[in-house]
């Protein structure tokens, strides 16, 4: 299970899970989506799934709080990972373009210049779509903070893919609620996250190909 997978020698999925059962909070949803967005992998899907489930059942949330503030949390730990890799890793990666071992692996300034141009005309949509891939996602915000991305831009694209996501799981996590116990949760959500990562590999897959026809496709040249 790639649910297991990405929380093995970190987090104990299950256990994560029902804590976030016995403990959530709209504070806790945003500091645990900050963590994940951010330096600190673990999946979303522990975490907006039973908070929406809590909602469905008890009331004490707010469905749509939960995705909003899920979102934030998101975004929050998106930036932490866009400002160190501004900061601390634009530096080395233009240290190392310089030195002789860069040069050595075919790597200059002009080619990480020319790298960053192209971010900065595509990066929007490789932004919102790294946000719907698994495993892609925490780690999408760190080329967007060497590239130096307009930040408005960036913020708006990790919302917006962000807030897909977790409306999705939301989603799940309220449709569970009207169908399974409280002690099936885990296993259910379990079950289903191996069809969304499929889902949102498909997803990525298929606005990667639109963009690569819209790129290589013939222009039609304007008659005289």
């Amino acid at each position: 299970m790639i649910f297991d997978f990405i929380t093995a020698g970190i987090f104990d999925a299950a256990t994560l899970f029902q804590w976030v059962v016995d403990n959530a909070s709209y504070l806790l949803i945003f500091v645990l989506m900050t963590v994940e967005s951010s330096f600190i992998p673990f999946p979303s899907e522990v975490v907006v799934p039973p908070a929406a489930y809590l909602a469905c059942t008890k009331g004490d949330l707010n469905v749509f709080a939960v995705v909003l503030v899920a979102t934030a949390g998101a975004l929050c730990g998106a930036l932490i990972n866009y400002f160190l890799s501004l900061w601390i890793g634009r530096p080395l990666v233009y240290s190392f373009a310089d030195s002789r071992l860069g040069h050595a692996l075919l790597i200059n300034r002009e080619k990480v210049e020319n790298a960053e141009k192209y971010f900065d005309s595509h990066g929007a949509v490789s932004t919102f779509i790294g946000r719907l891939i698994p495993a892609v996602r925490q780690l999408i915000s760190i080329p967007a903070g060497l590239a130096r991305m307009n930040l408005g831009v960036f913020c708006i694209f990790t919302a917006l893919g962000a807030g897909i996501w977790n409306g999705i799981l939301a989603v799940l996590g309220w449709w569970l609620g009207r169908t399974v116990p409280l002690d099936q949760l885990f296993i259910q959500v379990e079950k289903y996250n191996d069809y969304l990562t499929w889902a949102g590999l498909a997803i990525g897959v298929v606005c990667l190909g639109v963009i690569i026809y819209n790129l290589l496709r013939p222009r039609c040249k304007p008659q005289a």
